[in-house]
């Protein structure tokens, strides 16, 4: 992973050639912290190479916890193994604040093994409010007593006991440290209007694999009896839907084509047939997806919940609409503040008008709390190159793809979200034929 905190971009035309995809970024750090709740270690293969990997990591070593990490040649991302045995300190250092959001969900592990915890304020990327209101509720219900404090979250449990939780909201981050901390839990747990996004499926199977009695039931409820002990496992890593939609976006915004390799077509359900709707052509073969496109149409796209199209596709998918002819629309349901990236792109030129009212779709619990949540966008616009300063993960990316797309030379900086985000990507647009250069 590149050191660089800004990139010198300068087009090249049309991005052309195969990515492959490392395993799930928001998938990898919470099985590193369900590791944690076993009585051995366990192994987790085809983790990708980015920031969030390595802090997570660092968190749990300063934890007592053994974390090795081991780069596996060619693109089979790096094998992780986690030992749980020597965590003696249930205290992450006020060091780890406004780094990620994994903190919040190693609460739970932590109070199974040693009957406190401490965590520092979560961190994560300024696309709106994700409150701890939905954790510390569910961690009162299990049993445990919970404060919070101005640097952090302080909670101490002798035993938890299973509950029955409705999230007013499927939160992906709620419903994880459900499933987290109910594994263990004494008694039955019940979680109605949960999310149940892939990669939080992934976390229940690993689970599963470690002994824990989960079943998914229709209507989003996870069911869950706790066991008292559970082992170690072994779980290879599904591949990143968010990179694979993104690069495909990359090729089709740049008028190329991308194949994309290592992320399975159930994953891009959505994706795939939100952009052939605009007229993309794919090519699915059982190792990739090819996308293409001679002429490309407007759309009107509204982000929700797993099935929905997902609100991290949302703005690359955003760049690749000023590219189209004609008026695009996209309605964000998921996080208030996600269409803060845009003041850049117009910026470079891009036509597009931000409204508080619900543009397309439903009306979500946006409609009349003054957060401009929709997006008008006039296409094609030439964008011309800018010196930009990446905002958060998935922004970082779609200043890229913007920069690859425009005219001139861009000047990209804050480099450190995308890496944090995304598996080795100077490599991967360096080898679509994209120049870049670090400094």
């Amino acid at each position: 992973m590149a050191d660089a905190s800004v990139w010198e971009i300068a087009p090249t035309g049309p991005l052309r050639g195969d990515v492959r995809v490392g395993g799930a970024k928001n998938a990898v750090t919470k099985l590193l912290v369900a590791s944690l709740l076993a009585d051995a270690p366990s192994t987790i293969l085809n983790a990708p190479s980015l920031g969030d990997v390595d802090i997570t990591a660092s968190m749990l070593r300063s934890l007592g916890a053994g974390v090795c990490v081991e780069p596996v040649p060619g693109d089979a991302g790096s094998t992780i193994t986690v030992d749980p045995v020597t965590v003696s300190d249930g205290r992450i250092p006020v060091s780890y604040s406004g780094r990620n959001r994994v903190p919040i969900l190693l609460v739970g592990p932590l109070l199974h093994r040693l009957g406190e915890a401490f965590v520092p304020l979560v961190g994560g990327d300024r696309i709106g409010t994700r409150p701890l209101d939905f954790h510390i509720d569910a961690l009162r219900r299990f049993g445990a007593e919970v404060e919070l404090t101005p640097v952090g979250l302080e909670a101490k449990a002798s035993r938890l006991e299973g509950t029955h939780i409705r999230l007013s909201f499927p939160s992906v981050g709620a419903t994880e440290s459900v499933l987290l901390t109910a594994a263990r839990a004494e008694g039955r747990t019940t979680l109605e209007n949960a999310a149940i996004e892939p990669e939080v499926v992934e976390l229940a199977l690993f689970l599963q694999r470690m002994g824990a009695r989960i079943e998914m039931q229709p209507d989003r409820v996870f069911v869950i009896e706790g066991v008292q002990s559970l082992g170690g496992a072994h779980q290879r890593l599904g591949g990143d839907r968010i990179e694979a939609m993104s690069y495909l976006v990359a090729g089709l915004a740049t008028g190329g084509r991308v194949r994309v390799r290592g992320c399975s077509q159930d994953r891009l359900v959505t994706a795939i047939s939100t952009l052939q709707r605009m007229g993309a052509n794919f090519e699915i073969f059982d190792d990739g997806i090819a996308a293409e496109a001679e002429r490309l149409r407007p759309a009107a796209v509204q982000t929700s919940t797993h099935p929905g199209f997902m609100t991290d596709w949302q703005p690359p998918l955003v760049v690749l609409f000023t590219q189209v002819p004609g008026m695009s629309v996209v309605h964000e349901t998921v996080f208030e503040d996600r269409l803060g990236y845009v003041e850049a792109l117009r910026a470079m030129g891009a036509e597009v008008e931000l409204f508080e009212q619900c543009l397309v779709g439903q009306a979500c619990r946006f409609q009349q709390s003054g957060w401009q949540h929709s997006a008008l966008v006039r296409g094609v616009t030439a964008l011309q190159g800018a010196d930009m300063v990446m905002p958060d993960v998935r922004g970082a990316f779609a200043y890229v793809i913007a920069a690859a797309a425009g005219q001139g030379r861009s000047t990209l900086r804050g480099v450190h979200h995308l890496e944090r985000g995304y598996d080795r990507p100077l490599e991967k647009f360096s080898e679509l034929g994209l120049s870049i250069t670090p400094s």
